[in-house]
């Protein structure tokens, strides 16, 4: 897996690992297997219902409206769920990987629907051709429809340590100083924590310092500590504390 780093509107470096060409397709075709099963019931229900003997003797219109109607699902299936789960189909909900804007925002619907419209160059019109060749050869493993919209498609696979999620270890009796932290979402604090870490493992004080000032733009605190990074395992250990509590 080739690591996808995304730089922020704040100039904040954020590392993701990008979903591998295997786990894209894994998705496809699980989304695809969907589909095709809905495809078979529509069918059955057409031919145990009479519906499709009904509609045999419709005039073309009528026909032609309750096929679309009932195959609406189909066409816009990717749209629909990647809105409902915020980037992710439940094909990419099950090989957990989401898609995600390069400029570390959440994805929109216009995004999902750029990407939606350019599925008919990187799928249906070459087979899935283009879209392949576009993502291996991507710096950013990125099918044309993500180009155009300005996303890409992350792993959301991580070895489970308490390292690598929000969680922090404290203390029965621990006081908290930074009520506001409830603010952050846990998108937000497994960001600060995983770039906090990797600023520390290469002594990055200008990370730290961004991501000090991030925090207190955000939340409208202010570090009390007069040191950034004591500031950042303060934020984090209080932001545990509340929700934990709650």
């Amino acid at each position: 897996m080739s690591e996808l780093s995304i730089n922020t509107t704040q100039n904040v470096r954020i590392n993701f690992t990008a979903a591998t060409i295997g786990q894209r397709i894994l998705a496809f075709g699980t989304d695809l297997l969907i589909l095709i099963a809905y495809f078979i019931l529509v069918v059955m229900f057409l031919n145990y219902s009479g519906l499709g003997d009904a509609m045999g003797k419709m005039d073309p219109w009528s026909a032609a409206a309750i096929t679309i109607v009932l195959f609406v699902p189909v066409t816009f299936y990717s749209i629909f769920w990647e809105s409902l789960f915020e980037g992710q189909t439940l094909g990419k909900r099950l090989l957990k990987i989401k898609v995600v804007k390069i400029d570390g925002y959440q994805a929109s619907f216009g995004d999902y629907f750029i990407r939606w419209l350019f599925r008919i160059v990187d799928i249906l019109a070459s087979f899935g051709t283009a879209g392949f060749i576009s993502i291996v050869v991507s710096e950013k493993s990125q099918r044309l429809g993500d180009m155009a919209a300005g996303t890409a498609i992350i792993s959301l696979k991580n070895d489970i340590s308490i390292n690598s999620t929000i969680l922090e270890d404290i203390n029965e009796d621990y006081v908290p100083i930074y009520p506001s932290v409830i603010k952050l979402s846990d998108n937000d604090v497994r960001i600060i924590k995983d770039n906090f870490q990797r600023a520390k493992k290469h002594n990055d004080h200008e990370i730290i310092r961004k991501l000090k000032s991030k925090i207190e733009a955000v939340t409208g605190i202010k570090n009390q500590s007069g040191n950034d990074s004591d500031f950042i395992k303060t934020v984090l250990k209080d932001y545990n504390y509340y929700t934990q509590s709650m």
